[in-house]
């Protein structure tokens, strides 16, 4: 698998934020990706040294409006470690 097909996207939110503080970045991954794999391709796109990744699996959610009813498609996340030291300058301001 290509390292560009593991990750789709960096997540943003005020949670993932918190968690850059120390060191942790979230990224939307592809769900057959293992943690082996994930981690693989973090240090080759960003060139860091990954010390953990954490793999959240989430179900799809039923989405209703007014009379129509749907799901939103389940997304699985990575929140990875990094060495003391290593950044990944997107997450930066």
């Amino acid at each position: 698998m290509n390292s560009y097909d593991v990750i789709k996207r960096p997540i943003i939110t005020e949670k993932s934020m918190k968690l850059v503080e120390a060191n942790k970045y979230t990224f939307e991954v592809d769900r057959r990706a293992t943690k082996t794999d994930i981690k693989a391709a973090v240090e080759e796109l960003f060139n860091v040294k990954v010390l953990n990744v954490n793999v959240i699996n989430g179900l799809k959610k039923e989405k209703r409006v007014g009379k129509y009813t749907g799901y939103l498609p389940a997304v699985t996340k990575a929140i990875v470690s990094l060495e003391k030291g290593n950044k990944i300058e997107i997450f930066t301001k």
